[in-house]
């Protein structure tokens, strides 16, 4: 199955679809949802109709869906690990700050040696790595604030051999504002932010529009949350623009959860993912 990073990169329709079932079925008990329904929402948002079935199709062939059906009707539910990938997301958007203001001020750093020929699996070890909030120190040292468990990444690329992890302080003479910026484009990320407020700090719309709006919203701040590694808030700009993103972000999300629910209830159509 494809990292979360490479996920990020699949079409736009996948995005959607992805927060379309965090928001409406994560937290129900174990539903699949009609076809007819995803289409009708997606829509919505300017995805066509030929576009959602392929990407539906997509899913299922790379297990992020299960499908059922029942009499003429095609109905599409979660996988146990794609619930848990939502889950995970979820977390993120609602229970992480976007700014890290609680580092304990550690590192993890991990190295590797991988020989010329990998180029492939160094390139999947780098995408896993910023995933995972890590940027590259120098050739072959990376490091993320904090402490970040790698194994399972290290492990599933079957790279335990080749990397070295620590855990570490940073000594008083190493300058960390310097480093940080030096690690990661704070430009690009800032920018992403700054883009993202003014996008949504007035948007336009009615009721009718609340679970496209909500689609939207909770999909682009998730692809922008999960580029971000959580820097250190004391070692970041002083107008760092990611506080009043989220801000804004959990502005429009509150306005539009009531009547997005409300809408979802009223055109969904769901069966239960395991029949009795």
């Amino acid at each position: 199955m494809a990292s979360p990073a490479d996920a990020d990169r699949q079409a736009r329709p996948q995005s959607l679809l992805l927060t379309f079932f965090g928001n409406h079925l994560l937290d129900e008990e174990p539903l699949c949802v009609y076809s007819g329904s995803v289409i009708d929402v997606l829509a919505r948002t300017g995805v066509g109709e030929h576009a959602v079935r392929s990407t539906l199709s997509r899913m299922v062939n790379r297990g992020l869906l299960l499908r059922r059906r029942q009499g003429r009707r095609m109905y599409f539910g979660l996988t146990p690990l794609t619930a848990q990938i939502l889950r995970d997301g979820r977390r993120r958007i609602w229970e992480t700050s976007a700014v890290n203001d609680d580092w304990d001020g550690t590192w993890t750093l991990l190295g590797f040696s991988l020989p010329d020929a990998w180029q492939s699996r160094r390139h999947d070890l780098r995408s896993r790595l910023a995933w995972s909030g890590f940027g590259s120190l120098y050739n072959g040292l990376w490091i993320a604030p904090g402490h970040v468990d790698v194994s399972a990444v290290v492990a599933e690329l079957d790279l335990s051999a080749h990397v070295k992890v620590f855990h570490a302080r940073a000594d008083a003479s190493t300058d960390i504002r310097l480093m940080v910026r030096d690690t990661w484009d704070l430009d690009s990320l800032a920018a992403r932010y700054t883009a993202f407020t003014a996008r949504w700090t007035a948007p336009e719309w009615s009721a009718s529009d609340a679970i496209a709006v909500r689609l939207r919203l909770v999909s682009e701040w998730l692809g922008i949350i999960r580029s971000d590694p959580r820097l250190p808030g004391p070692h970041l700009p002083a107008d760092w623009p990611a506080r009043a993103a989220e801000t804004t972000f959990h502005r429009v999300a509150t306005e539009t959860e009531t009547p997005a629910r409300a809408l979802a209830s009223a055109i969904l159509d769901t069966i239960p993912l395991n029949p009795a």
